[in-house]
């Protein structure tokens, strides 16, 4: 097992390896298929002026909370509805169910407070899998 394998391994199992967890398998492939990948996703955050919330996820600290239509207006309708659809959820449930996983998924894959691709492809890639 090679040094990303097994820091995959730790991400898992911080989140208790929830793989097979919709919502989360949900928010890897929406990140997985994010222009820009992680990258992109903390830039329009901040282009939405959240950028200390997501800033709160990647860093070492507590992270910020966000609401629902925080979520909503950060990522937009479209996205949200892709969510709900996929996981056959109205779109307020799937904002709310988000507002709670993606904190928390993107918390455990930076687990030093910074941004590591590799790490977060192989994450994202044993979530997506199928």
């Amino acid at each position: 097992m090679g040094l990303f394998d097994s820091l995959v391994g730790s991400v898992l199992s911080n989140l208790g390896n929830q793989t097979d967890n919709p919502m989360l398998r949900s928010v890897a492939t929406m990140l997985a298929n994010h222009e820009g990948g992680i990258d992109g996703l903390i830039q329009q955050f901040k282009d939405k002026g959240m950028g200390d919330v997501i800033g709160s996820w990647v860093g070492t600290g507590q992270n910020a909370p966000i609401s629902a239509d925080q979520l909503k207006d950060v990522l937009g309708e479209g996205k949200i509805a892709e969510i709900a659809n996929s996981l056959g959820i109205s779109h307020g449930e799937a904002a709310s169910q988000l507002s709670a996983a993606l904190p928390q998924l993107i918390d455990k894959l930076t687990p030093n407070g910074q941004v590591d691709g590799s790490l977060i492809e192989q994450a994202i890639a044993m979530f997506t899998k199928r």
